[in-house]
């Protein structure tokens, strides 16, 4: 079984740019638990201000500004509720 895409999405808000996909994979993504790949990210003047992603061999965590914090998934609407919350906290 192959990636399955699960959701995508690339449009403006507010002074800047969000963009996303997500995955259901057949295995985890090491040290991932769970069955998602996931990339988010919000984008202002070229620059990411927040991103979220599980990197192969980093596992889950997100990028607020230039902070790399570990992350905990739960499952994929908790996931796009955190982006967006801390989207909302950081935007200019």
């Amino acid at each position: 079984m192959k990636a399955t895409p699960v959701y995508s999405f690339k449009q403006a808000f507010g002074v800047g740019r969000i963009e996303g996909v997500i995955w259901q994979v057949p295995e985890p993504v090491p040290p991932s638990e769970h069955r998602y790949k996931y990339r988010l990210v919000y984008v202002v003047a070229g620059e990411r201000v927040v991103g979220y992603d599980n990197e192969r061999g980093k596992g889950d965590h997100k990028h607020l500004r230039n902070a790399e914090i570990a992350y905990r998934f739960v499952d994929v609407p908790t996931l796009l509720a955190d982006f967006m919350k801390d989207i909302r906290e950081l935007q200019p």
